[in-house]
């Protein structure tokens, strides 16, 4: 498998992703996503960025989505909880895993995670966060089994509620 960075042209590919993770959810009763996030705008700031990633599996069609950053995250300024690097300045992001359809359950999500801590470690970087609707126990269970510790609950500007997560590398 390989990630590259998205190009507009992977637009439709990405939203036919999203789109079934929005459907997936909603058939197991999670209401994340369920409000039109993220949307085509916010994957093409996410481009313009240089943060939307794609995995590419070996015939080079796109089987996952991600956004992934070392800029700061304002919504993790205010934590209802500690951070295990609560005075550090620099660390990594996750947001917007997205799996295909036929690669649900086959360590997708993991494979991107694992990528992103190596890509931090490269750079110096010694943390990482990442937060997940609670209901969303797929994510939280995949958080666990990858040394990730439970640090509290963040608010989305939406005002809807995450638990966030965050691991020392």
């Amino acid at each position: 498998m390989t990630i590259r960075n998205t190009t507009q042209y992977d637009l439709p590919a990405i939203m036919d992703i999203i789109h079934y993770a929005q459907r997936y959810l909603a058939s197991l009763k999670i209401d994340q996503w369920q409000d039109g996030y993220p949307n085509e705008a916010q994957i093409l700031n996410d481009i313009f960025n240089k943060e939307s990633f794609v995995l590419l599996d070996e015939a080079n069609q796109i089987i996952a989505t991600f956004m992934f950053t070392t800029s700061k995250e304002p919504t993790y300024d205010t934590i209802d909880g500690k951070w295990l690097t609560h005075n550090q300045t620099k660390y990594g992001v996750i947001h917007r895993i997205a799996v295909a359809e036929n690669c649900t359950n086959k360590g997708v999500a993991k494979f991107i995670i694992a990528h992103c801590e190596q890509e931090l470690k490269k750079q110096n970087i010694s943390s990482m966060r990442i937060d997940t609707h609670q209901d969303n126990l797929g994510m939280q269970h995949i958080l666990k089994s990858l040394g990730y510790i439970y640090c509290g609950i963040i608010t989305l500007t939406s005002g809807a509620l995450r638990l966030a997560f965050e691991k020392q590398l």
